[in-house]
């Protein structure tokens, strides 16, 4: 039986090695805005040769929708709102939520999250591409945060924080994690949420921001298609990076093996997200 200095302890360790991870990604982040510096030319190159791909596809929703929210403020203005605020706001709250009430799922949303957001970060180190509104007037997209910024908490655009301009990565349109972490945040809510309202809201959230992220002109169609991927790349590489940690933990000697034997068996989300999905839609 563990003492309570020993509880204290082992939560220290994991609240320290979290922390720890968190900065990580902090700093790939911050690193992809330093190694994509100078590169302006090629990230808008990157841009044009999105659109040029989708064009040849027959599919580039990004114009029109634009037009419509810089034409119409009443979808301008929330738009602008919701890119600037749901994407940090929801994404913790439904990981706060999970923790709070869906304890034995949080550790593997956790770490799915995770997953995405570095192989988000791999893209954009390796592709880094401007987005719509960075591209100059001959192709006619409107920075909607811009025209609205004297009504949001943005500075000129692109959704940060007036003033905090310099430390983002303004290349950091491929993928799109406000669409990843969307699809993140609504198959969690299907998947976990009693309510109806919410389920459905949840399946309904990754489509939303996908129009918002063009409508804002911050992303591309195939941006988001590649969200999409990220998150769903990182859905598969969960469970196997979770059962690594676990022989790791087990090989860590005999007090390893006592605590997992105490702990709820892993079910990774890869194992049983489909079936789930599935039950949850009969239920609906």
């Amino acid at each position: 039986m563990r003492t309570p200095k020993v509880r204290r302890l082992r939560w220290r360790w994991r609240s320290t090695w979290q922390w720890e991870i968190l900065l990580v990604v902090y700093a790939v982040y911050d690193g992809s805005r330093l190694l994509v510096h100078g590169k302006q030319d090629v990230a808008e190159q990157h841009g044009r040769d999105i659109l040029s791909v989708e064009r040849h596809l027959d599919l580039s929703p990004e114009h029109w929708l634009n037009h419509a929210f810089y034409n119409n403020a009443w979808l301008g203005i929330p738009a602008d709102y919701m890119y600037a605020t749901l994407h940090y706001i929801l994404t913790v709250a439904v990981l706060f939520w999970l923790w709070k009430f869906h304890r034995e799922h949080y550790r593997q949303a956790r770490t799915w999250l995770g997953l995405t957001t570095m192989l988000g970060l791999v893209g954009f180190i390796v592709f880094p591409t401007a987005p719509p509104r960075m591209l100059g007037g001959a192709y006619d997209f409107v920075d909607t945060l811009a025209e609205h910024a004297s009504i949001g908490w943005w500075g000129g655009g692109g959704g940060t924080p007036k003033g905090f301009g310099d430390v983002t990565n303004e290349f950091a349109a491929m993928p799109s994690l406000h669409v990843g972490w969307a699809l993140w945040c609504g198959l969690l809510l299907f998947r976990y949420s009693g309510s109806r309202v919410v389920r459905m809201l949840g399946l309904a959230y990754p489509a939303v921001i996908t129009m918002v992220v063009m409508g804002t002109a911050n992303h591309y169609l195939l941006d988001a298609v590649a969200g999409v991927g990220v998150t769903l790349l990182g859905l598969w590489a969960t469970g196997p990076l979770l059962r690594l940690t676990g022989r790791l933990r087990r090989r860590g000697g005999g007090a390893g093996k006592v605590a997992a034997a105490h702990l709820p068996s892993q079910r990774t989300p890869q194992d049983s997200l489909a079936e789930n999905l599935e039950a949850g839609v009969r239920r609906g």
